[in-house]
């Protein structure tokens, strides 16, 4: 499929872009690409390790903390980035841990502008100490409901849907996924898998992912980061996914011409067709040498051809970022303004695992007025 390809810049794109980091943080943000144990702030990690007894952190200050979990994390390679994860695993074996880290992320998410969540975490990483599923599940759900509280008295309104996640390199998805459903009303607003994507194609999980449509139960997964797009053909196709956590491999489906034509294979039209959201993450991305760099980072052709492209942290401890510093980078490297944040946020909130209802007052009475506003503030200084 033959198509045109020019850069994508909105027509005042040269006299507001980039935006103002300040205005960037205040405008309305949807995130659905975020993992509760990439997020802890270092300061935590630390108070955790020292309450839990863990020894192991490769550092004891905060400052030090963080610039390791970042610079680990910049390896080129997803198995070496997940080895970080060693650590915040580590520190939140118990309820008390688990709803701390919660509802900091909620704070945090909401301190950053972002209005509505989804964060996932596996419960089976959780269990060393002898927590059960369900006891992690309900502290985490506790956590983030006390986050959002707190956000709340600060003037910042956020809503967060839990995504529970279990490992691809395990056997316990089935029992996840029942789990998911059984707390579906609870705050969990579906199902994902994670972990090393080579070797472990999601079509071992299949039981759980028949379950999940025999119930009517939402899922996303982990496809196209490290692995090709054999791993997004199986789980479109086979699994049926209504989102491909990151995705950005759909790349090697897409040939861009000497004169500037892009010629989309048959499964990138698809994906683009059936309008199947991409949870991109684009420091993520560069880290795990999915991605060049943020300039060469494929959302800047995907958002260009119209493909249901949406920004996310993926994890932000280890990629030392937040929705707003992703939307810095962004604008920064393809002139994106606030209208091309706005169709974004836009973007998220309607491939969210809410319901419709929901998801449209969100746009209405936070997304929408929240950019106007911004926008207002941004043409009051340009003219000043």
């Amino acid at each position: 499929m033959g198509v045109g390809y020019v850069r994508g810049m909105s027509a005042d794109a040269a006299k507001s872009s980039p935006v103002p980091l300040d205005l960037i943080i205040e405008a309305p943000k949807v995130l659905l690409h975020d993992h509760l144990d990439g997020g802890l702030r270092p300061q935590t990690v630390i108070d955790l390790a020292v309450a839990s007894g863990y020894s192991e952190l490769p550092a004891t200050d905060a400052d030090s903390l963080g610039r390791w979990f970042s610079e680990a994390a910049y390896s080129g390679s997803l198995e070496r980035y997940l080895e970080t994860f060693k650590h915040t695993v580590g520190v939140t074996q118990s309820v008390d841990a688990l709803s701390r880290v919660a509802r900091e992320c909620a704070e945090d998410l909401a301190a950053d502008g972002v209005v509505y969540a989804e964060v996932r975490f596996a419960p089976e990483l959780h269990v060393e100490k002898g927590l059960a599923e369900r006891e992690i599940i309900e502290a985490v759900l506790a956590g983030f409901e006390s986050g959002v509280a707190m956000a709340a008295t600060g003037g910042r309104n956020i809503r967060i849907g839990v995504l529970l996640t279990a490992m691809r390199t395990a056997a316990n998805s089935r029992s996840i996924a029942e789990l998911a459903v059984e707390y579906r009303d609870k705050g969990v607003v579906g199902f994902d898998i994670a972990g090393a994507e080579a070797g472990f194609p999601p079509t071992r999980h299949l039981d759980a992912f028949e379950y999940l449509r025999r119930v009517n139960a939402h899922f996303t997964i982990h496809a196209g980061e490290a692995f090709g797009l054999p791993s997004i053909w199986e789980a479109i196709q086979w699994c049926g996914a209504d989102r491909l956590g990151h995705g950005v491999r759909i790349m090697d489906d897409i040939t861009i011409n000497a004169d500037g034509t892009v010629e989309l294979g048959n499964l990138a039209a698809y994906v683009r067709d059936r309008r199947i959201p991409l949870e991109l993450c684009p420091t993520s991305n560069v880290q795990t040498g999915a991605a060049d760099s943020i300039a060469t980072h494929p959302i800047g052709l995907l958002r260009t051809l119209g493909f249901r492209v949406t920004v996310n942290t993926d994890n932000r401890l280890m990629s030392g970022t937040s929705m707003s510093h992703e939307m810095d980078l962004l604008s920064q490297a393809f002139d994106w303004d606030l209208k091309d944040m706005q169709w974004l946020t836009i973007n998220a909130m309607k491939s969210a695992f809410i319901g419709f209802d929901e998801r449209l007052e969100i746009i209405n009475t936070q997304i929408k007025p929240g950019y106007a506003h911004v926008r207002s503030e941004l043409e009051t200084r340009l003219n000043s």
